[in-house]
């Protein structure tokens, strides 16, 4: 087998187990209240240590919200595909909709986690963190689209007056 192989058959079992661990913790969170649920809790539940756990999740937030880190590359690249003759604005919300089709793959679990999430205020805090982190990534795609050259960091929006 190659090495290649190898680190992909790895990566996949990691994955798997990471999926895993976070429903476990999704269900017990939904079960207990994210507040009252501790690491060893989770890490208990799932059958794996303490360490184990942490070593896939450093944080009971990034249990729940983990999938939050590729959504925004995962959107502008989608964004980058999308037809050059089509809008900003609509390329940009088909775009999104690649986010929000992963909802639908397993909507049980994506109202679940949205209950969760917005009952919680430090994961919707986190969680608006997260997408505002889409940002960058989303700029430079409509960059690249508009042939535009040079940064494309998003300027901070006007406060409202």
């Amino acid at each position: 087998m190659s090495a290649a192989a190898r680190t992909s058959t790895r990566d996949i079992a990691r994955a798997a187990v990471r999926s895993q661990l976070a429903a476990v913790a999704l269900e017990l969170f939904r079960r207990e209240g994210f507040e009252k649920v501790t690491l060893d809790d989770l890490a208990a539940a799932a059958g794996v240590s303490r360490s184990t756990f942490l070593r896939y999740f450093g944080t009971k937030e990034e249990a729940v919200l983990a999938a939050f880190d590729a959504h925004g590359d995962q959107a502008a690249d989608a964004l980058r595909a999308r037809p050059a003759d089509e809008d900003d604005w609509t390329a940009l919300r088909r775009a999104l909709d690649t986010v929000i089709d992963r909802y639908r793959e397993d909507p049980a679990r994506a109202l679940a986690t949205t209950r969760l999430v917005r009952a919680t205020p430090a994961l919707c805090a986190r969680q608006l963190e997260k997408q505002h982190g889409w940002r960058p990534a989303l700029a430079r795609a409509l960059a690249e689209r508009a042939g535009s050259a040079g940064s494309a960091e998003p300027a901070e929006p006007a406060e409202p007056a």
